[in-house]
């Protein structure tokens, strides 16, 4: 892991992908580099499509676990309120 002078990390690790998904990868660096009118590494592609992701994506559940069902009716405002707080 390396700090970046704009504040973020860099990690490096090797991923071994079938040769469908690495066409599919050139096909996203095409789409960016139209975009952004310069030329585009395949590495600024997968930064672009990890950060584009849906956030429920980013982050994995053990298998099995689901998120807890709330009720229809629930909300913030139904929550008991605690004395001594705005």
């Amino acid at each position: 892991m390396h700090a970046l002078p704009d504040g973020e990390a860099e990690i490096s690790l090797v991923v071994r992908l079938p040769w469908e998904d690495v066409a599919r990868l050139g096909q996203e660096a095409g789409r960016l580099a139209a975009q952004t009118g310069r030329p585009v590494t395949l590495d600024e592609a997968v930064g672009n499509r990890l950060r584009s992701t849906r956030p429920a994506a980013t982050h994995a559940r053990p298998a099995g676990e689901q998120p807890a069902a709330v009720a229809s009716g629930a909300s913030v405002a139904s929550l008991p309120r605690i004395s001594g707080t705005a």
